[in-house]
């Protein structure tokens, strides 16, 4: 977000989400629960793996993606 919005509104954003984080708990009388750190990737693998591509992409690789077969349980 800093490299879009600059640092001062970046960290006005963490802020708020935080606060509102800290505002939800007691109001709703629930404990704090971590979503984990894969949690956007799991909330969108394609918006994950376009990052991905294009990180590659900025480090100076050529990058080709072969989705795997699905594997059955």
């Amino acid at each position: 977000m800093t490299s879009r919005r600059g640092p001062i509104k970046a960290l006005v954003a963490v802020e708020h989400s935080i606060i509102t984080t800290i505002w939800h708990m007691p109001s709703n009388d629930l404990p704090y629960h971590d979503l984990g750190g894969d949690y956007f990737p799991r909330r969108d693998p394609e918006r994950a793996a376009r990052r991905a591509v294009s990180r590659f992409n900025e480090l100076g690789f050529r990058v080709t993606l072969d989705p795997m077969d699905a594997v059955s349980e």
